[in-house]
């Protein structure tokens, strides 16, 4: 039994991390850590857990196995190396960090102390990316060339989510997991970044629209737009292949059961099941698709099997340190105006 201590919580810490832990078979929730009182008055009640009030008490406790960091972005690195230099093994939230130089390393002491480096991507597991997966896998749009991503939302962000230094900014936020999405499903490196930032609306300095746009050395363009500044929606996915297209509308549904406290309860509106567009037997035909449903669980779970059997990891920050160094590249972008070449 690996023993799980989490580091913040706040929302991230308190309604996914310590909700998703002990759901995994060979994890136990041991303890939080957080410099809030009333948080460790709550976390003890509402979890059971011992409960710190800072990170160097934490990393004492040899009974700490695994520690899991739900603080701002601009913490992972220096929390990270911390903890792995203690022996402990590591999951971050996402952004994994502010830039490639900090996964660096991270990644380096990971391997000299032989411990476990993680990003929490449970967006992997969204019912949305892997019905999108799958219809690309099964030829139905035959190979695909563009691909839009997009979050489109009303209000600004809140606490440090809406500071520059502490968050990195609008697209480090739903961004990470979209751009983890946009190196899972293309297969092919990176070749040009351009990066718009607009900073209207909201007396905020992340930004409240981004629009990232990655150009892959095998010709597919993907296209990744977030706004906190949208009255109006856009469809979650828009996907061209040669042969057939996709549009889904609609979020992942897991948070809201999971935050209510069955993850399990998931429901999707069939209104908003992707769509492909194709022919068939010489006519165009809508095709509705079947959302895949996949769960967030699946993700801490996968951590469990590493620690406790020697599995595969299934983020590895090798590939969170790739989305670094886009983000590097797309912050040139956007405060230069140009178009960043790049081999990633």
């Amino acid at each position: 039994m690996i023993n799980a201590a989490v580091v913040g919580y706040g929302y991230a810490g308190r309604s996914f991390h310590t909700y998703l832990i002990p759901l995994a078979d060979g994890l136990n929730l041991y303890a939080v850590s957080t410099r809030d009182a009333a948080r460790r008055e709550a976390a003890a009640k509402e979890r059971g857990v011992k409960t710190y009030a800072s990170i160097d008490d934490l990393l004492k406790d040899d009974n700490v196995d695994l520690i899991v960091l739900a603080t701002p972005h601009n913490t992972h690195a220096e929390l990270a190396i911390k903890a792995m230099d203690a022996g402990k093994h590591v999951v971050t939230d996402k952004a994994m960090c502010m830039n490639a130089a900090e996964a660096d390393a991270m990644i380096e002491t990971s391997k000299r102390n032989n411990v476990m480096l993680s990003v929490f991507h449970n967006r992997r597991w969204d019912w949305d990316y892997l019905t999108v997966k799958k219809v690309i896998a099964d030829g139905m749009i035959g190979e695909p060339f563009y691909f839009e991503s997009t979050i489109m939302r009303y209000g600004p962000p809140r606490g440090w989510r809406g500071v520059k230094a502490q968050s990195g900014g609008i697209m480090y936020d739903w961004g990470a997991h979209l751009l983890d999405h946009a190196l899972q499903l293309v297969p092919s490196a990176v070749e040009r970044v351009s990066c718009e930032i607009q900073y209207r609306g909201w007396d905020i300095d992340v930004g409240s629209y981004g629009k990232l746009l990655l150009h892959f050395q095998n010709g597919v363009l993907y296209q990744i737009e977030i706004s906190n500044l949208a009255r109006v929606d856009k469809p979650r996915w828009y996907v061209l292949g040669e042969t057939g297209g996709l549009i889904k509308y609609g979020l992942d549904p897991q948070e809201d059961p999971m935050v209510k406290g069955d993850i399990d309860a998931a429901t999707e509106n069939p209104a908003q099941r992707a769509r492909v567009f194709t022919e068939v037997n010489g006519e165009v035909k809508e095709i509705v698709i079947d959302s895949v449903r996949g769960s967030w669980k699946s993700y801490y779970q996968n951590i469990s099997d590493v620690l406790n059997k020697g599995a595969e990891l299934a983020v590895k920050p090798e590939e969170a340190r790739r989305a670094m160094m886009i983000y590097d590249a797309a912050m040139k972008s956007a405060d230069t105006g140009e178009t960043i070449k790049v081999n990633i």
